[in-house]
């Protein structure tokens, strides 16, 4: 293919992906690669303004647009005279900006058919590829391959956990954090299993999450007979829980953004799945390879759904409350003492 330059011999690249936390930091490869292979690239990145901070402090992203009001995104956008497109989104919402900037676009292949297969009939049709690989097959023409050095976080102001709440001033070298959240109640362990793991867990344990998780993580604390948790759930952002997870021995979470920052730093990670499954292709990317997935299999209820609901459809909840407590602390317990 032969890639269109302006006068001022620069190839300007629009990305969008508007949300959310754990599908932006999956396009950082991309990112990366695309600044770093093509020639004069120029990498804009169009999301909506509540992720924008992702972004804000990776070197290889040249302008930065928050998503608003359309028409002025949309003039906005114009303005800037992009040769192409690279939708990592490919929704409706997309679909509208490329139809009016009229530029020569490139969109990642969803899989909805196959993901309706897999979670209405159980027919598994999905491809053996992460999805991280499929966002390179939007640039495939110009030539960007992979370099296999896996995803990218980037701090501002990076702080020692010790400088980040007077609650960590007491966190020992060895601890765990455990990512309480999820975008829905079916991708979460309920707060009695998560309280019996911190009983469980032989080392300090931090809880994370945002406000939406204080409720729950006050109930986990009443429960964890006084083992040694600390509750930081709606206490920091998502930049220190980076930096928390950044220095922990294990890192236990479900299927969510925390789960893939870890894997940006490369951590061990205990991936805990309800009704979604890996096989959707959002797995720990290039994490650490003591990292473990724990998923309770044969269910045949499993996959329900490629997102998740706010209570189980079949009101037993067994891919969650099925889960083993006391393996994932026994194999957390191992990695740790060798810390």
């Amino acid at each position: 293919m032969r890639l269109v330059m302006n006068e001022s011999n620069t190839i300007k690249f629009l990305i969008i992906r508007f949300s959310s936390i754990g599908d932006i930091v999956l396009t950082s490869p991309l990112i990366r690669c695309l600044k770093q292979q093509v020639e004069g690239a120029e990498v804009h990145f169009l999301t909506k303004p509540q992720y924008s901070f992702l972004l804000e402090h990776n070197p290889y992203i040249d302008c930065i647009h928050r998503l608003g009001n359309f028409a002025a995104t949309l003039e906005g956008l114009r303005n800037e005279g992009f040769d192409y497109i690279i939708d990592l989104h490919n929704n409706l919402r997309s679909l509208r900006f490329k139809r009016r900037l009229k530029i020569l676009d490139f969109s990642f292949p969803k899989l909805n058919i196959e993901k309706l297969l897999l979670t209405r009939f159980k027919i598994d049709r999905m491809p053996d590829i992460h999805i991280v690989d499929r966002y390179f097959e939007t640039v495939r023409l110009f030539d960007v391959d992979n370099d296999n050095r896996g995803l990218d976080y980037f701090l501002q102001n990076e702080k020692t956990p010790d400088a980040i709440h007077p609650l960590l001033e007491t966190l020992e070298p060895v601890y765990f954090v455990i990512a309480i959240g999820g975008q829905h109640n079916t991708k979460k362990l309920p707060a009695y299993q998560i309280a019996e793991l911190c009983r469980l867990l032989r080392y300090q344990t931090v809880l994370i999450g945002g406000v939406d998780d204080a409720e729950t993580a006050a109930e986990i604390i009443e429960n964890t007979e006084g083992a040694p948790v600390i509750n930081l759930c709606g206490m920091i952002g998502v930049d220190e829980s980076a930096t928390l997870i950044k220095h922990a021995a294990v890192v236990i979470t479900h299927d969510t953004g925390m789960m893939h920052i870890a894997a940006a730093f490369r951590k061990v990670i205990f991936s805990v799945w309800g009704n979604t499954v890996p096989r959707f292709g959002m797995s720990p990317y290039m994490a650490d390879e003591r990292s473990q997935i724990f998923e309770v299999e044969n269910l045949a209820c499993r996959p329900c759904s490629k997102l998740g609901y706010k209570r189980c459809p079949k009101k037993h909840f067994r891919c969650m409350t099925d889960q083993n407590m006391k393996i994932i602390a026994l194999e957390a317990n191992k990695i740790a003492y060798q810390c």
